[in-house]
């Protein structure tokens, strides 16, 4: 049987402490035509996200990441595949990220392949939350710079 460390150390792999600790596009834009913060309210992380869009895809974007390891390693791997997507590709990859998490189903597809390191943190119900943050904070900003209603998350 697995330990509770061994899990954990599972979970904390290198590559993610690694991504954690490198999050691109890491600052606020001054100017922005969309804004979202969202918070986790089960364990108080935030993702605030700021953007531009043309012709309906992102071409600025900031963020600013208070979370744990895991929303941080998801926001630094969104931040550098983030430029030149369209609202359709961020639901898509934030809706296959919820399956993984939640039913065990598939990782995301390219651009944001890479998110398949999280897939042992299905076992940590607590923290899908902040991993999807910046799905839904992204999705948000997008809707408000285009004039729509904002996203509900799902969690």
């Amino acid at each position: 049987m697995t330990s509770v460390d061994e899990k954990v150390t599972k979970l904390y792999t290198q590559r993610i402490l690694e991504l954690a600790s490198n999050i691109p596009l890491h600052n606020r834009l001054e100017n922005y035509e969309g804004s979202s913060k969202v918070r986790s309210p089960l364990c108080g992380s935030t993702v605030t996200v700021d953007l531009v869009l043309k012709d309906g895809l992102i071409s600025e974007f900031g963020q600013d990441v208070k979370a744990c390891a895991l929303g941080q390693a998801t926001a630094s791997i969104v931040g550098s595949r983030i430029i030149g997507r369209s609202f359709n590709e961020i639901s898509l990859a934030r809706d296959q990220m919820e399956a993984m998490l939640k039913k065990r189903g598939d990782p995301p597809g390219p651009p944001f392949e890479e998110l398949e390191i999280l897939y042992p943190a299905q076992d940590y119900k607590n923290r899908h939350a902040s991993i999807l943050l910046v799905f839904d904070a992204t999705l948000n900003a997008m809707e408000q710079a285009q004039g729509k209603d904002n996203h509900k998350s799902l969690n």
